[in-house]
């Protein structure tokens, strides 16, 4: 543990923003994997690429990666439709 209050400061802060964090992919996951599972509609598909474009807008995810899902995702919802 820090002796400088500020350093204290920067540990709680770093704790509470990785957890979180840690919170937001797990939601996002969660999210992801519902759009992919069988019998998906395309509101949850919806939701999902707009739940993608919000934590890459974060910082969450990278951007690219953001992308590539919501390719993914598009692509399975054309191919249901």
């Amino acid at each position: 543990m820090p002796n400088i209050k500020s350093a204290k400061k920067r540990v709680l802060i770093s704790k509470a923003r990785s957890e979180a964090n840690k919170a937001n992919k797990s939601e996002l996951k969660t999210v992801i994997k519902k759009a992919r599972a069988e019998g998906a509609d395309a509101a949850v598909i919806k939701t999902a690429v707009v739940t993608v474009d919000k934590a890459a807008g974060k910082g969450l995810i990278h951007k690219n990666k953001a992308a590539r899902l919501k390719s993914q995702l598009a692509k399975k919802a054309n191919a249901t439709a």
